[in-house]
């Protein structure tokens, strides 16, 4: 069982976005298998939200993902709290600037990867979304393991 204790020094990063239901789930995902490839499990806790979270995981976002190994048909998008976000270390939002960026405070480095919203989109745009989300996902985490 995990306690508080157990996460004090795990790099924090949270995904977010309006709805929760496709760019910053598909970055969750990417997220999580960085984390295993590269054996953090424990020294990274990763975040998903949005200020006004879906139903569902957008159906494109959940074909175009299962094509690339994941499946997310069993997510649920969710709000993400300001206390959450100030608990970060990142906090990469998906250019659907809800966020104040002053609320969230100095101390969390917050990045707006500005990236076109996959809702109601060709497959073809959503694949080119997710194939560019994939790549900033593993930047981020080459950046993390290159960190002091």
């Amino acid at each position: 069982m995990s306690t508080d204790t157990d996460d004090i020094d795990a790099t924090r990063i949270a995904f977010m976005c309006v709805q929760n239901a496709g760019r910053s789930q598909m970055s969750t995902a990417f997220a999580e298998r960085e984390r295993e490839r590269r054996g953090l499990g424990g020294d990274v806790e990763i975040l998903t939200g949005g200020t006004d979270p879906a139903d569902h995981v957008h159906d494109e976002v959940i074909e175009v993902m299962d094509e690339a190994g994941f499946d997310l048909s069993d997510r649920t998008p969710r709000e993400i709290t300001l206390d959450e976000l100030r608990s970060c270390d990142y906090v990469a939002t998906m250019g659907c600037s809800t966020l104040d960026v002053g609320e969230v405070g100095a101390d969390v480095d917050v990045r707006d990867w500005a990236l076109d919203d996959p809702d109601g989109r060709d497959l073809d745009r959503v694949r080119e979304i997710r194939d560019e989300i994939e790549g900033r996902v593993a930047a981020l985490f080459d950046e993390l393991s290159a960190a002091p």
